[in-house]
């Protein structure tokens, strides 16, 4: 019985080669002495042909110490005709009697990727032992049927178990391309289990760099590494750092019993949003797999290989005072400076609305004391009196204005200001119940008219239902309380009232 070889299904006619071979006839009468019975010519012809050789092999006047190198020939074809396999190519080496023998392999192997196999598609190795059904083996008549058997030790070889019996039966190597188990990366090449490296070749010890080079040193990108030591004033979510577009090999890590929150780029959140933690495992954002774990105690990891397609915003959704979150990824130089640039300006307190500066009235400048002189006093006439706002009370109201809004939260009214025809409140946020995007302890909710309804009293705690306004050239960003909307003041009943409608908002 004949044992399959690795060989056997690539071998195929020899190609001329008129270039020397170790230990050829042409390359051993290279080096002789023709003798003093020699033709007067041959001395002539032996050095013509040597020139010739040396230009057709590529040797020229270079060739010193080890033999070389052929230049490489073609790749084969892929070795299998869907999934994984490999292809190959080959030199030969070119020496002289006397020198060393050529420094390297005289066969490269390279992983080939085509579409994934159909559904019911014969594994190779179960080809491979199916080779061998209802051919006797082990010296006698009997014959047996054979599928693959996993518990050898060599897993490059052609183990196969005999259905319906307690043996397996090695038939030799199997052959190259073969997968060494089932899912696993590596391919077997010559008896041996290699996996791909980065460039895609067999046996290659090639990795990628944090920057994505292959057989890069780190030295194309630079390593943003940091601690966010920030601690809310409220319970809620709060910004750690922007992940900028392009950023690789990122890295979250905490022990609290705080929660990282992940916000992508259409401002939705990717994991532990509205309030809910999600499960671990991997989820898809900005063109990547961001894996996320939670040990048994509390601690919790995030970690993605990038590139990011997108800008992310990381955010903790604090419970306890934060005890430090380590974060760190790579950037490329021309995306460096620019995160540098903001993380100066905002201090890492990357807001997805812009800071709405508190504003100071202007004094005049105080001028020298004049003589007093009479100013006929000139009437200030009277605004008129706001109108009554309508009546928004009830269950509906209360339901429709929670579900609809972007932000639902107590506040603290702290001052109010007229400005055109809108009003500008100052509130401390007390207690956030449902947030689009961070809230920050002190805001400004505006509202339509120099009467505004409902209208809000200084120094009062209300629950707010507010809405994002973005102008479209993107340089307001402002929360809005609708006219006739959702303003209540704070109480233990209408909290407990928002509670339940946050409960019956449809999904």
């Amino acid at each position: 019985m004949r044992k399959l070889r690795p060989g056997d299904k690539n071998r195929g006619p020899e190609t001329l080669d008129y270039c020397p071979k170790p230990h050829s006839q042409l390359g051993q009468s290279w080096g002789a002495d023709p003798g003093p019975l020699a033709p007067p010519l041959q001395r002539p012809l032996q050095n013509l042909l040597l020139l010739w050789t040396l230009l057709n092999c590529g040797l020229g006047g270079s060739a010193q110490g080890p033999g070389e190198w052929t230049p490489w020939g073609s790749w084969s074809r892929c070795s299998s005709s869907c999934g994984r396999g490999l292809s190959v190519r080959s030199r030969h080496c070119i020496w002289f009697p006397g020198e060393e023998s050529c420094w390297g392999d005289t066969h490269e192997y390279r992983l080939c990727r085509l579409p994934d196999c159909p559904l019911g598609a014969i594994p190779f190795r179960d080809l491979q032992c199916a080779l061998y059904n209802g051919h006797p083996v082990l010296g006698t008549q009997r014959t047996y049927q054979w599928v693959p058997f996993y518990g050898a030790p060599n897993q490059c070889d052609l183990n196969c178990l005999a259905e319906g019996h307690a043996f397996y039966h090695s038939f030799g190597r199997v052959l190259d391309g073969t997968p060494c188990s089932p899912g696993a990366q590596g391919l077997c090449v010559a008896g041996r289990c290699l996996s791909a490296g980065c460039d895609g070749l067999l046996g290659s010890d090639a990795h990628e760099d944090h920057c994505g080079r292959c057989g890069g040193a780190n030295e194309s990108c630079l390593l943003v590494q940091r601690v966010f030591r920030d601690s809310g004033a409220f319970a809620g979510y709060w910004n750690v750092t922007l992940i900028p577009e392009g950023a690789r090999h990122i890295r979250v890590t905490h022990r609290s019993r705080n929660h990282l929150a992940l916000l992508g780029g259409d401002g939705r959140y990717v994991l532990n949003g509205n309030w809910a933690v999600s499960p671990p495992g991997t989820y898809e954002a900005a063109g990547t797999r961001v894996v996320y774990t939670r040990a048994a105690g509390p601690e919790e990891k995030l970690h993605a290989a990038g590139p990011t397609s997108e800008d992310l915003l990381l955010q903790v959704l604090l419970q306890e005072p934060n005890p430090g979150i380590e974060f760190e990824f790579w950037l490329p130089p021309e995306r460096y400076g620019p995160f540098q640039a903001q993380a100066q300006a905002q201090a890492l307190g990357w807001s997805l609305r812009q800071q709405q500066p508190r504003q100071v009235e202007a004094q005049p400048p105080e001028l020298p004391a004049a003589p007093a002189t009479t100013v006929p006093r000139i009437p200030t006439p009277t605004p008129d009196a706001c109108e009554p706002c309508p009546d928004t009370r009830g269950r509906a109201h209360r339901l429709l204005h929670y579900c609809g809004s972007d932000f639902v939260f107590r506040a603290r009214v702290l001052s109010r200001l007229h400005q055109a025809q809108e009003t500008r409140y100052e509130v401390r946020v007390q207690l956030i119940y449902k947030n689009r995007s961070p809230l920050r302890a002190l805001e400004y909710v505006w509202a339509p008219g120099r009467c505004p309804c409902p209208r809000l009293d200084l120094h009062r705690e209300y629950l707010l239902a507010a809405q994002r306004l973005i102008s479209p050239d993107g340089t307001q960003d402002r929360l809005l309380l609708p006219h006739a909307g959702y303003a209540r003041i704070w109480s233990p009943a209408e909290d407990s009232r928002v509670r339940l409608a946050s409960r019956r908002c449809p999904v």
